[in-house]
């Protein structure tokens, strides 16, 4: 029999139905059962805002699994200690912070004017690729500024090497056993940081240290002076990758809400028309005044937040929404359910950008915005993805009228394995008059 206070089971909705279409089954599971639900024996999703506020911000209790996608190398040498690995995130994050990232909007807006400068018109494109590597642009080149050419080849095998190794399979191999994805992996990993170590060390040679993340990263702090160099390498594979390939799935989503709301797109398009005609002179001020367009990707990020399912496992015995949860569970976090809860969002299935021009639907409001995280792990690149985002809306919509291709069947396809993307999107941009 049984507990009392168990979280309900959806019924019919174990894994095969999961694995069958993952989206409704959320749907189903929040509808039917409420704040937590059971999808197998031990395994919890928490579907709406309160709940999954609660498992974010308690660490301790939902820790994130200690499997990165590129994890510690093995060296000869060691690796960095915990100690160690939390000083480098703390020093990306200088380099990564809201200010940080306004002092250098004047780097990322080119970019994002030159991706809609080169898009093709009057043809139907598959357009994500060119977002990608627009997006990737202007990653590597925040965090790396002049290095960023060296480094931006080594960038896109590491993405691709994150691509074939998320891959769906039917066997779920230990961690211990060097799969060819896995093997792959690794040499991208290393001919990454191969490629990096020469520049951290000319850096510090020469004592150019530069403006960007890496510069902030080998800057000496006043408590524990100079981070060792394989502490500085180690954390820098996945935060490269993480500054493109989340962005890159979120771009699809808004670019699709564009071509489906041209009201909104003219919208968008007349606050971008007040941009500088030399993008390099766009400030913070500028993006500030982006309030429509940020509030539009704002609420595409609310109706389909790329990384819609997050997962944690508790380390003891404890309760969520009422309900007990045994040490050793999996508890599924759904940003995409949470978001459609009707108890923080008036007609939540709704495409409402104006939604977040009033003061009452406030981001930072717990629960009510969970595309980037929230508590200890939150995205640290939250600020710049929002730049980029922004950015990159405002100057597609201020060039161009997107629409989908004719027909009944969609030009993408929706994949939920790894994130929420638009595989294959395909758009038509047609300039404005």
């Amino acid at each position: 029999m049984g507990r009392m206070n168990e979280p309900p089971r959806l019924p019919e909705g174990g894994f095969s139905a999961w694995n069958r279409d993952r989206l409704a089954v959320a749907r189903r599971g929040a509808d039917e059962c409420g704040d937590v639900w059971q999808l197998e024996p031990g395994v919890y999703v928490a579907a709406t805002a309160e709940p999954c506020e609660a498992v974010l911000r308690r660490s301790q209790d939902f820790p994130k699994a200690p499997a990165p996608l590129f994890p510690p190398l093995k060296r000869s040498s060691g690796a960095p200690t915990p100690e160690e690995r939390a000083r480098a995130h703390a020093a990306r994050m200088r380099g990564l912070r809201a200010q940080a990232v306004a002092a250098r909007i004047g780097e990322i807006a080119p970019r994002t004017a030159q991706f809609a400068d080169q898009w093709p018109t009057d043809q139907d494109v598959e357009i994500l690729p060119a977002v990608r590597h627009a997006l990737a642009e202007i990653g590597v080149s925040y965090l790396y500024s002049e290095d960023a050419p060296t480094l931006l080849p080594f960038a896109a095998q590491l993405f691709l090497a994150r691509e074939v190794l998320v891959r769906p399979s039917r066997w779920a191999w230990p961690l211990w056993i060097p799969t060819p994805a896995r093997r792959f992996r690794t040499r991208q990993q290393v001919a990454f940081i191969d490629a990096l170590r020469p520049i951290v060390r000319r850096r510090r040679s020469t004592g150019r240290l530069g403006d960007d993340m890496l510069g902030q990263m080998l800057r000496p702090s006043p408590r524990y002076g100079l981070l060792p160099e394989e502490a500085v390498l180690d954390t820098l594979p996945g935060i490269t990758v993480a500054t493109f390939e989340t962005p890159s799935r979120a771009a699809g989503w808004i670019l699709l809400h564009l071509a489906r709301h041209p009201r909104a797109a003219d919208r968008v398009a007349a606050e971008a028309a007040l941009l500088p005609a030399d993008p390099a002179a766009t400030t913070s001020t500028h993006l500030d005044s982006l309030r429509y367009t940020q509030a539009l990707v704002r609420e595409v990020l609310r109706l389909y937040p790329p990384s819609w399912l997050l997962t944690r496992r508790a380390t003891r015995q404890t309760e969520l929404a009422d309900y007990t949860i045994d040490a050793g569970s999996t508890v599924l976090v759904c940003p995409y359910t949470a978001h459609r809860d009707a108890r923080e969002h008036a007609e939540p299935d709704e495409f409402q950008p104006e939604r977040w021009l009033d003061d009452s639907g406030s981001p930072a409001k717990p629960g009510v915005f969970l595309s980037f995280g929230t508590g200890p792990h939150g995205c640290e690149g939250t600020a710049l993805a929002m730049a980029m985002l922004t950015l990159l809306t405002a100057q597609t919509a201020r060039r161009y009228h997107l629409s989908e291709p004719p027909g009944p069947e969609p030009g993408y396809q929706v994949t939920t394995f790894e994130g929420l993307a638009t595989v294959g999107l395909r758009l038509r941009a047609t300039v404005r008059g």
